[in-house]
């Protein structure tokens, strides 16, 4: 058995076509992975397709809403019917809205719970069958640090991600016994599309975390890939119900 070696295996990366989403999904295809793009914005993920199938690997580009669960059932399906199984699915799909808590509208707090949250339980309820089909599974869960800080201007954003670390756990322990890994990654301050826009809106926030991060830097989306690769492959089969940090030490600073 090769520790790292994912040829002849099938991926889903939900919001894979940018940030984490695509570090990941290229971590996968480099390891031999067929790679599923999952997300709203067609141009976009098309762009992400032709990369990985620059790659070299057999790419597919599926127009979802996670939210829908009409949509989180045919993105199984023709992930299925494209590359004949389902054995890794990671739920990165995610978004923000940064505002004091007493600010939120009712849909607001709707949306980000949603968006983070309801959707990753509909593709993993839609994927345990194809799983079982295909004789186990490993899920990958983006948690965020804020499942373990608070921010106040992120509310509802941690509780959407404190969230996804206790659902972790709970498919960790009910699938087991069908041979599905279900893991949590808890990214750090990641440079991406979405941080950049917290730069923006928040006063002094690159200078804090380059102050408290010991590796002294933000993260990049191609830190993701070795991670991925391990919680997608036989490397990390006696490993389920784990939080995992990948944030360059911020989490380990007093």
């Amino acid at each position: 058995m090769r520790l790292f070696d994912l040829k002849g295996k099938a991926a889903i990366v939900t919001g894979g076509n940018g940030g984490i989403g695509l570090g990941i999904a290229r971590g996968l295809a480099n390891a031999g992975a067929a790679v599923a793009i999952a997300a709203r914005n067609p141009e976009k993920t098309a762009q992400a397709v032709k990369e990985l199938e620059a790659l070299g690997a057999n790419a597919l580009a599926l127009n979802v809403d996670v939210t829908r669960e009409a949509d989180v059932e045919r993105m199984v399906a023709e992930t299925e019917k494209a590359f004949g199984r389902l054995n890794i699915l990671v739920n990165n799909a995610g978004t923000a809205l940064r505002k004091m808590p007493q600010d939120y509208t009712e849909p607001e707090w709707h949306k980000v719970l949603d968006i983070n949250l309801t959707s990753a339980f509909l593709c993993c309820k839609h994927g345990y069958p194809a799983f079982k089909r295909a004789g186990g599974g490993k899920v990958l869960n983006n948690g965020s640090m804020m499942s373990i800080f608070g921010a106040p201007w992120a509310v509802p954003y941690a509780a959407s991600k404190g969230g996804i670390v206790q659902m972790t756990k709970g498919l960790a322990t009910a699938w087991a016994k069908d041979n599905i890994q279900v893991n949590a990654f808890l990214p750090g301050w990641i440079d991406t599309e979405l941080t950049r826009g917290a730069r923006q809106q928040v006063p002094g926030l690159h200078e804090k975390v380059l102050a408290r991060t010991p590796a002294g830097r933000w993260g990049e989306i191609d830190d993701f890939q070795g991670l991925a690769v391990f919680l997608a492959s036989p490397a990390s089969n006696f490993v389920t119900g784990v939080a995992i940090a990948i944030d360059g030490g911020y989490s380990s600073m007093g």
